[in-house]
């Protein structure tokens, strides 16, 4: 877990328990200053949330490409001819659609 999504969750709760007060003493200034801080630290708990995210895209992407490496590279030790004959294919393909008319 993020450290921003603690902390943006902190500062939801204190924002909260600061526009409560506000409410109490009829104080509109820290009722104001409850919400303000309130929709800093849901903004904080959303930008932490958002690299949790990335973070776990990320890590499934590297899991992806490595067990696809894996595979391709046991086809590979495997099957050495028809590896070759595969890229032979691929390259004279690749040269036909360079080669001018």
């Amino acid at each position: 877990m993020d450290e921003n999504r603690v902390y943006g969750t902190a500062k939801n709760l204190t924002g909260k328990a600061e526009e409560g007060v506000g409410y109490a003493t009829g104080d509109v200034k820290r009722q104001v200053e409850g919400r303000v801080k309130q929709a800093a630290g849901a903004a904080q708990d959303l930008y932490g949330q958002a690299r949790d995210s990335a973070s776990d895209a990320a890590a499934a992407v590297r899991e992806t490409a490595s067990s696809v490496e894996d595979k391709l590279r046991n086809f590979i030790e495997e099957k050495p001819y028809t590896t070759m004959i595969a890229a032979l294919c691929v390259g004279w393909l690749l040269g036909r659609t360079h080669r001018p008319y």
